[in-house]
């Protein structure tokens, strides 16, 4: 009887496989650099401006804005578009819009007072929001801006104003519905299904100060279905209807809010952003069918069709703008992929929570791209810019360019162990200007201030 020869046992290794390698289906694409920005080498913006820096372009938000009316205003007799404030309120970009025909939609009274301050005339801006105090409702309807009333505590305090002032307020109501294809946003406005909405019609049409002109909804954030925007213009048009007939209001507006997608890569969604967003023509399209078929008799009747409008922000505004980065260090993590420290994090460009930005080295860089993980410089476990994206080998000083950032990174940013860096903007003409400065210790503790018992440290020698 023979004895088996066993081998030595080995403990067995796993080795993830590379996307970047070469492998039996070969290697993937080319990691793609991008060495300028709307005209402007992003090299010579650095040395100027420093890093980190947010760069926006005038000429691609011009352009955006002027697809967006297009899209609409070739397709429907009368329609407003009013800039979402909160989506980018720096003063230059407010003010490009503007200059574009935009209104101002805002959500409080720090938006309404920027406004102002901008010169945008009460009568352009939309005054939005759950949140209006009454010092700010006061100044709105003195001045003749349009309120969008949100609840019934809100709905009290305007006639109360209005009557104080002697005045009858034009107001729009905002209404919440189930289009059944988007989750409802119900925490805003008055439920149309439960009846609130038509309730609220009523005590405004029996209130001799108020006066209802306009009804405006949202239906949510990054929506890409366009059959909800169909369903929200049909639903909107049957209550408009409705009201009128029941109180005797004449509906002048129809506000379907904003919530257009941008091309964003947003997180779990696994289509490229080109297949999955909507043009603006293809927005434009659905609402105006929609429309054109729910007024068809009240156009028969020689009514008026209401004025539309839209309160579009990310979709104008996110590929306008880029964050350029430089790489701190290079890491490579336990699990065995690399990692890089940059010196912008999630402090600034915020957004990364929900999307995949894309990610580009600013020069041609030679080595095997494989994946990658992207942690900004904050103390923060969560400093996460990118969990995964295919790059080649870096080197500490190179640059790195973060697309599509110009929705919500300027006013959801946060001033937290790092300062805030300066935005700049290339004009069409190539000349380029600061629009937000650098901050500085003197910025952060401009505000402070410290007791006189707090002043003085005696430290021991």
């Amino acid at each position: 009887m023979t004895t088996k020869h066993k081998r030595p046992w080995s403990k067995p290794t796993l080795m993830p496989h590379r996307i970047g390698a070469m492998n039996k289906f070969g290697a993937i694409a080319g990691v793609r650099h991008m060495p300028s920005f709307a005209g402007a080498s992003i090299p010579e913006l650095v040395e100027r401006f420093g890093s980190p820096l947010f760069v926006i372009s005038e000429a691609r938000l011009r352009e955006n804005a002027r697809r967006l009316r297009r899209a609409f205003e070739t397709r429907y007799p009368s329609v407003v578009y009013a800039w979402s404030y909160k989506t980018n309120y720096l003063g230059a970009v407010c003010q490009t819009l503007h200059q574009e025909g935009a209104w101002a939609e805002v959500v409080s009274a720090f938006e309404y007072e920027k406004a102002r301050a901008l010169g945008v005339p009460a009568e352009r801006i939309l005054f939005n929001g759950p949140g209006k105090k009454r010092p700010i409702l006061e100044r709105a309807l003195a001045e003749g801006a349009h309120i969008h009333v949100d609840h019934w505590d809100e709905l009290l305090l305007v006639e109360a104003i209005a009557r104080e002032q002697g005045r009858k307020a034009e107001i729009t109501i905002r209404i919440n519905f189930d289009t059944g294809f988007t989750e409802p946003w119900s925490r805003f406005g008055f439920n149309l299904e439960h009846g609130q909405a038509m309730d609220a019609a009523r005590m405004i049409a029996r209130s001799p100060h108020l006066e209802l002109v306009g009804l405006h909804s949202h239906l949510g954030t990054f929506i890409t279905d366009v059959r909800a925007y169909a369903a929200q213009a049909r639903i909107m048009c049957a209550f408009m209807e409705e009201v009128e007939a029941e109180t005797g209001a004449h509906i002048r507006r129809l506000d379907i809010g904003g919530g257009f997608a941008s091309r964003n890569a947003l997180q779990g969604v696994y289509l490229p952003p080109e297949q999955v967003t909507p043009s603006f023509d293809q927005y434009a399209e659905a609402i105006t069918d929609a429309l054109h078929a729910a007024l068809r008799a009240r156009e028969q009747a020689g009514k008026a069709k209401p004025t539309l409008v839209l309160e579009t922000g990310r979709a104008v505004v996110d590929d306008a703008e880029i964050l350029i980065a430089s790489v701190l260090a290079n890491k490579r993590l336990p699990d065995g992929r690399r990692a890089l420290v940059l010196d912008a994090g999630v402090n600034l460009l915020f957004t990364a929570f929900w999307y995949n930005h894309p990610v580009h080295p600013v020069r041609p860089v030679d080595g095997v791209p494989e994946e990658t993980v992207l942690y900004g410089p904050l103390c923060m476990n969560i400093d996460v810019v990118r969990a995964s994206v295919q790059l080649p080998p870096l080197e500490t000083g190179e640059l790195l360019v973060f697309e599509q950032v110009g929705a919500y990174d300027n006013t959801q940013w946060m001033q937290f162990i790092e300062y805030r860096p300066r935005v700049v903007m290339v004009h069409e003409d190539g000349e380029v200007s600061v629009i937000r400065e650098a901050e500085t210790l003197a910025t952060i503790t401009e505000l402070e201030r410290i007791p006189e018992h707090l002043q003085r440290v005696a430290w021991e020698a």
